[in-house]
């Protein structure tokens, strides 16, 4: 009973918990930081995987930041929120995932040393707020220009291959990416843009990684209809045709009575006449290649392959789409209104066994908007991760395609900016200027890890990196291989302005929005502190 002897006042149904103040928000820093600490070891050339083990028994091996946030079956709500992080970062720049979520965990890991000092979260907010504007308008200043020089394309691809399953082959790999994206890239009223739909890719085990190619149009998971069909065409006039080659069936019920059997027998040549007036106007079209989208019909199979026309039917609308980019054919709905002008061409179309499957190549597209890669490897599990590797890969080629910039890596440019960000601290007032200083030093936090993560000592290593840009070297970075600090740009060492800056951009944001709540309500009926072990440590 209160003084005035009125009973308490419960607005929240029984069962709810809720954590307020301080409480509230140690328990979302700690959580943010286990999930921070739970992807740190994988950072950099010199990271090790993780074996991700679900409840059916599937294994993923990877080292990518995304993929292993989301194959791990997070609860709690502020971790929830840094993988939000990972998630933009992967769809926006498709690298810097792991970085971007370690810069997250370490800003909410010195916002709890100033919250303990007494600085209000909202100072901390606004301060973090003024460092990143600062650190991005200060990026610009340390972009290089790719001038559409293929070799930097080649370097940024290589930094994104390495310390990834496909590292030894990182040359290889590389070059396939470059290639693609300079395939499928267009330049559109002076912007440059590459969408990655254009540049199809299928994976089967068997093989090295080596057995991977481009190919100069489209790779189909799929074989010809019929045995008799020739395996290969050379001098290929494609026709695509999304509608089905066989008789149409009535929209509604329909019962046709036949009192005689010569009725019958029209009425099957009928059909057949009406299957083999499709065959002849797909011949009369000139096409030797047919690509339907839709169901063929056996007598139409036949006659098509009597007329040697290699097809396909039941193809993908995504296929087929990358077949009119690469070959030029036009997609036809109505068999009447095919033409000569319809059909598109490639030097080649052949099926070939790939694995335990046949697969249909269409190769020698002479102005292919649309490619395929097939990517090869020794078992699933490495396959797979050749996969997620490429996909960063010929992303960042992408995104440096497209922008025309790109930053030295190895921690080289976080370091220009947390020495930069300190001198500009000087000129704040007020409280926010601890929150720059602890912006500034958070983002020392990737050439920390990077120089853990191979074994180097990181405060002896992050000394020699602080002195390097004091004496002025822009560019220098840690080197994992040997120790010591060296140039990264002489180094080629490279990656896309947008993906250090998307990483500032979404960590800051995630900080920030993490720090100002101070009251956590759950009506689930569990306690906020659910995760963490009587040992404080977060589980997942």
């Amino acid at each position: 009973m209160y003084g005035n002897g009125q009973a308490p006042i419960f607005i929240l149904k029984e069962g709810t918990q809720r954590t307020r103040g301080r409480s509230a928000q140690s328990n979302n820093i700690a959580a943010a930081k286990a999930v921070a600490d739970s992807v740190r070891s994988t950072l950099g050339p010199k990271g090790m995987d993780k074996m991700l083990v679900d409840s059916m028994g599937d294994v993923v091996i990877t080292n990518d930041g995304a993929t292993i946030l989301k194959e791990m079956d997070i609860e709690h709500p502020a971790a929830k929120m840094i993988i939000e992080v990972a998630k933009t970062q992967e769809q926006h720049c498709y690298d810097g995932t792991t970085s971007a979520v370690v810069l997250s965990g370490e800003l909410l890991k010195r916002s709890e040393d100033l919250i303990e000092q007494n600085v209000h979260p909202t100072v901390i907010c606004e301060g973090f707020r003024l460092a990143a504007e600062k650190a991005i308008s200060l990026l610009e200043g340390h972009g290089i220009s790719t001038n559409d020089n293929d070799a930097v394309l080649l370097e940024v691809a290589k930094t994104a291959l390495t310390g990834k399953s496909a590292g030894a082959v990182k040359a290889f790999m590389a070059d396939i990416c470059v290639r693609a994206v300079n395939a499928v890239g267009v330049v559109d009223e002076g912007e440059r843009i590459v969408d990655l739909g254009d540049i199809k890719v299928e994976k089967r085990q068997g093989g090295s990684i080596k057995d991977s190619t481009l190919i100069d149009g489209i790779l189909l998971d799929k074989e010809r209809v019929h045995a008799g069909m020739p395996r290969s065409i050379n001098d290929a006039r494609i026709a695509l045709i999304n509608s089905a080659v066989e008789v149409k069936k009535t929209e509604v019920d329909a019962k046709i009575q036949i009192t005689d059997p010569n009725q019958l027998a029209s009425f099957l040549a009928e059909e057949e006449n009406y299957i083999r007036g499709l065959v002849d106007k797909i011949k009369a079209s000139g096409a030797n290649v047919l690509i339907c989208q839709k169901g063929i019909d056996e007598l139409a199979q036949h006659y098509l392959s009597k007329a040697g026309v290699f097809t396909i039917r039941r193809a993908k609308k995504s296929d087929m789409e990358a077949l009119s980019k690469a070959t030029g054919a036009q997609i036809v709905t109505n068999m009447d209104d095919l033409s000569a002008e319809d059909l598109g061409h490639a030097a080649r179309v052949e099926e070939r066994k790939i694995g335990e499957s046949d697969m249909t190549f269409v190769t020698g597209c002479p102005e292919a908007k649309s490619v395929s890669v097939l990517l090869r490897g020794g078992t699933e599990h490495v396959v797979d991760e050749i996969r997620r590797a490429f996909d960063d890969a010929v992303g960042v080629v992408s995104v440096a395609w497209e922008d025309g910039a790109v930053l030295t890596g190895g921690g080289s440019v976080l370091a220009a900016l947390s020495r930069d960000l300190r001198t500009y601290a000087e000129t704040i007032g007020g409280r926010e200027q601890m929150a720059i200083e602890a912006f500034a030093s958070a983002l020392e936090i990737i050439p920390r890890t990077l120089a853990e993560n191979a074994g180097l000592d990181p405060v002896t290593t992050l000394i020699a990196l602080r002195k390097a840009h004091a004496d002025g070297e822009s560019h220098a970075g840690i080197n994992v291989y040997e120790g010591g600090v060296v140039d990264m740009k002489d180094g080629n060492v490279l990656e896309p302005l947008r993906v250090v800056e998307q990483a500032i951009q979404s960590a800051t944001e995630t900080a920030i929005m993490i720090l100002r709540i101070d009251d956590v309500i759950s009506s689930k009926g569990v306690s906020m502190a659910d995760g963490f072990g009587g040992d404080g440590d977060f589980h997942m």
